[in-house]
């Protein structure tokens, strides 16, 4: 298949525009001919206002356009524009620039952070992108409006309306923003002198590296999160806990990444003791955790360090996952069935994979591992086969992106 860079600027415009937007819809979003747009995509002609203009209607770079960089596979039209809202926002409200929207409460605030962390959790990640925007403008008013000595509080919302941000952002494959938006998190988390926030921001922090192959510093990133609120268990309460368990686990998988068994397995004891500890999955922060969420994220942990038989073994005691979010439930399946490829159970696999593709496709069109597990299945049905590639997206006529590996799937 070829690489991005091997099309030319009017291929590259057309793939853009896809089956979404015909040639008379583009040019009544950028305003020019059909001619012009015509003229563009059989590469007759392209100047630097028709590439601005086509870029800007495609929620894109003009570096896309070109051919110098790559857009994220299955980004649709509607996913690009809310990506360039969401761009403007973080980086507006960065550069100070006053909000032209009214400061609602802190209390309205708060029911519009919750709501958005309810769509993250439920894996609908284009919609979260869609409230983090006006969500992150009506902070910053907030912010503004208030008193010079009474600000901590309004702090505290913008450090979670741009760590919101940056989450989308790096599962979207944004990464410039994704950095960006932690960076600022970080920033307004210090100014609302909350730890706990601060501690959640570092371990967004090292998420976004994990993302950027930047393994070490995200190992590095996660210990110092989880070792800042690190919890005295005989009196901690269920948000402590909660927060802590999702980080040391997340230290878990930076260091299975890294194919540090010894460490992994250390930061699975402490995660399981403090799943075991709370005796129930609980939400808190932006975080979901509790024993259910440590024996599943556990099974990605032992499929990345190659330990199959451990995985599967795992997989045999886990018989519900109703409490987890529906993003991690449908997380753990695609560890199921890249654990079931491992060990060559090659129909098992597809089975696992092609139900949680129909169960959130949605959330699915967002992920790397379906591709990393079709490129391990090996001898299956091949009537199967071409039923979850063209769930996948990489059946005949799929446009070739090049392919995730395991390690930077997550």
């Amino acid at each position: 298949m070829p690489h991005w860079s091997d099309y030319s600027n009017g291929e590259r415009i057309k793939i853009l525009r896809g089956g979404e937007l015909n040639q008379a819809a583009l040019a009544e979003l950028t305003g020019l001919s059909i001619a012009t747009i015509q003229a563009a995509e059989q590469d007759k002609r392209l100047s630097l206002p028709t590439l601005l203009r086509i870029a800007g209607a495609l929620g894109v770079d003009t570096s896309v356009v070109l051919g110098q960089q790559e857009p994220r596979r299955a980004l649709g039209q509607d996913d690009r524009a809310m990506m360039r809202a969401l761009s403007h926002a973080v980086h507006d409200t960065a550069a100070g620039l006053a909000p032209s929207v009214e400061a609602p409460t802190t209390a309205e605030l708060g029911e519009a952070t919750r709501h958005a962390w309810e769509l993250y959790w439920q894996g609908r990640y284009a919609e979260v992108g869609a409230v983090a925007a006006p969500l992150l403008r009506s902070a910053a008013a907030r912010l503004h409006e208030q008193p010079s000595d009474a600000r901590a509080g309004a702090w505290g919302i913008v450090a979670d309306a741009y760590r919101i941000s940056a989450y989308v952002a790096n599962l979207l494959g944004v990464r410039d923003l994704a950095y960006a938006a932690i960076g600022h998190a970080q920033h307004a988390a210090e100014n609302a002198a909350d730890d706990l926030r601060a501690a959640l921001v570092m371990s967004g922090r090292s998420w976004v590296c994990l993302r950027d192959a930047r393994l070490s510093e995200a190992l590095d990133l996660a210990e110092r999160s989880a070792a800042d609120i690190e919890p005295r268990f005989s009196r901690a309460t269920l948000d402590q806990l909660s927060v802590y368990g999702a980080h040391i686990n997340f230290a878990a998988v930076v260091a299975s990444r890294l194919g540090d068994k010894d460490r992994a397995a250390d930061y699975l004891s402490q995660s399981h003791a403090t799943g075991a500890r709370m005796g129930r999955e609980f939400r808190a922060n932006g975080t979901l955790f509790g024993p259910v969420s440590a024996t599943t994220q556990a099974v990605g942990v032992n499929v990345s360090l190659g330990q199959t038989g451990k995985a599967l073994t795992l997989i045999e005691s886990i018989h519900d996952t109703a409490a987890l979010s529906d993003a991690a439930r449908h997380r753990y399946e695609l560890d199921k069935a890249l654990a079931q490829a491992d060990a060559r159970l090659w129909d098992a696999s597809l089975d696992t994979l092609e139900s949680a593709l129909r169960s959130a496709p949605h959330w699915a069109r967002h992920q790397a591992l379906p591709q990393v597990i079709m490129s391990k299945v090996g001898r299956a049905s091949t009537t199967r086969l071409r039923r979850v590639a063209k769930l996948v997206g990489t059946g005949p006529g799929a446009v070739g992106f090049p392919a995730a590996t395991a390690k930077n799937a997550l």
